[in-house]
C-alpha cells in the first residue's frame, strides 16, 4: 500500500469518526445506565478508528499516539472481556 492510499483511507476514515463520535456525544446513557454498555462500544469504536490513523499514516508510526490508542481501547474493552483483564495489561503499555 503506497502512502496516496494510506491517506485515503485515513481521509475516509474521518467521516466515519465523525458520525461515530456525534453518536456517541449524543447517547442518553450516562455510566450505570442500562445504555452505558452500547455508549462505551461506541467509545471503543472512536479509539479504534484513532488507532487506524496511527497505524496508516504516512512514515515512522509515532509510539505514544499507539501507546495511547491500545491503552484507551484496552481500558474500555475491559468491562466487556472481564476475565482478560485488559485493565490491567495497560500498566505494560508505557514501560521502556
Amino acid at each position: 500500500m503506497n502512502d496516496k492510499e494510506k491517506q485515503e483511507i485515513i481521509d475516509n476514515s474521518w467521516d466515519i469518526h465523525s458520525q461515530v463520535e456525534s453518536a456517541y456525544l449524543n447517547h442518553p446513557a450516562g455510566a450505570g445506565d442500562d445504555g452505558w454498555l452500547e455508549k462505551q462500544r461506541l467509545l471503543m469504536a472512536d479509539m479504534a478508528l484513532h488507532l487506524l490513523q496511527t497505524s496508516l499514516k504516512p512514515g515512522e508510526i509515532r509510539l505514544d499516539k499507539l501507546r495511547n490508542n491500545l491503552h484507551a481501547i484496552l481500558t474500555i474493552g475491559d468491562p466487556f472481556l472481564p476475565k482478560a483483564e485488559l485493565k490491567q495489561a495497560t500498566e505494560k503499555l508505557y514501560l521502556d
